[in-house]
């Protein structure tokens, strides 16, 4: 109760910020805040160094967004985001025919002139628009059609399709995945390519993509804390 109270002005900044991108009271948007903010603190393990407001926050915003979204809501990104993040497609195609690699997220925050944390604000505004979804369909030129939940070797990860409180960790472990790692798996899960059209997109090998998609997978597995029989 004590944590609750003392972060409750996460929660009233949090939904006074999604008042104004949608039709949704204010009150509701608070109980459903609180929400995230009770599961932040169920979860939370002062061992690990985290300060509770920043571990807190993406459960926030994340159980707002789930919401709107279960309701069909359609949030507003601000034009300013969208603009950036169109520029910041032309940076990364630039930068990677000059350097032959994929800019890091402080490159292309420097290149964009905003500061790091606005771009990673930008950026899970972006993943946050659609869902994750274990039954996203894979198209292997060489294997056939599969899906997110077949290329886990995990069988808990099926469950995770049936909680919202699930589609979020799912969420919140692509964001905090190493850059050329998630730009493979965004890729892959959220814009529906190919892994040829992947490696094509990226200027890498499909055996590298490959890799870097199991590779992504098993840090979302440490990430969102599968337990293990």
């Amino acid at each position: 109760n004590q944590l609750v109270k003392l972060n409750f002005g996460l929660v009233r900044k949090e939904a006074h910020y999604w008042t104004n991108q949608c039709h949704e009271t204010y009150d509701d948007l608070l109980q459903v805040g609180c929400l995230g903010l009770i599961r932040a603190i169920e979860r939370f393990e002062l061992s690990k160094g985290h300060a509770f407001s920043s571990y807190a926050l993406p459960y926030i915003r994340g159980e707002i967004q789930h919401y709107l979204r279960d309701k069909g809501v359609t949030v507003r990104i601000p034009r300013r985001w969208l603009a950036l993040q169109q520029q910041a497609i032309g940076v990364s195609r630039s930068w990677r025919e000059t350097h032959n690699r994929q800019p890091t997220d402080s490159e292309l925050a420097a290149a964009l002139k905003i500061s790091p944390n606005e771009w990673q604000e930008i950026k899970l505004a972006w993943v946050n628009r659609a869902p994750l979804s274990l039954d996203v369909p894979i198209q292997d030129g060489e294997e056939g059609s599969t899906c997110l939940g077949e290329l886990v070797p995990d069988p808990h990860y099926r469950s995770f399709q049936l909680a919202q409180e699930d589609q979020l960790r799912l969420q919140q472990a692509l964001v905090q995945l190493e850059q050329r790692t998630r730009d493979v798996l965004e890729c892959v899960f959220l814009q529906d390519l190919t892994q040829k059209q992947v490696a094509e997109h990226l200027g890498i090998s499909v055996v590298t993509v490959s890799r870097r998609v199991k590779k992504g997978l098993d840090l979302m597995k440490q990430l969102m804390g599968v337990a293990e029989d």
